[in-house]
């Protein structure tokens, strides 16, 4: 017999994305990039730092840098319940492992060779 209840997930229908968009396969892929990366620098894997990673590499794409409050919008937007002094937490271990770097202006962006393992054929 069907059980409606085992395809929900934490109130999500199977395939959604916690906004209610359809996960692509390239959300998929990138994640698998993003857990490679944290394998390269020697982290273990969260979901946190998997939608942190997410957000900073997203801003990196359109060129720019963002900030603890940046990162914590962008995943509220998200529906992605992570309290600012988790966000803070995260950023400043990945600034610590050297994933990522912290500017004058307190915003944070990948490193190069974080880059180079999100995008391998360099593309922006």
């Amino acid at each position: 017999m069907y059980n409606p209840q085992a395809s929900f997930q934490a109130g999500r229908a199977p395939g959604k994305a916690p906004s209610g968009r359809v996960a692509s396969g390239d959300e998929r892929v990138c994640n698998e990039q993003i857990r490679e990366l944290l394998r390269t620098f020697g982290l273990r894997t969260s979901l946190i730092r998997l939608k942190v990673i997410d957000a900073l590499h997203t801003a990196d794409r359109n060129g720019r840098s963002i900030g603890v409050r940046g990162v914590h919008a962008q995943l509220e937007q998200l529906d992605i319940p992570l309290s600012f002094l988790s966000v803070r937490e995260v950023l400043k271990r990945l600034c610590a492992e050297g994933v990522i770097s912290l500017d004058n202006e307190k915003c944070y962006r990948l490193n190069p060779q974080a880059r180079a393992v999100l995008d391998p054929s360099g593309a922006p």
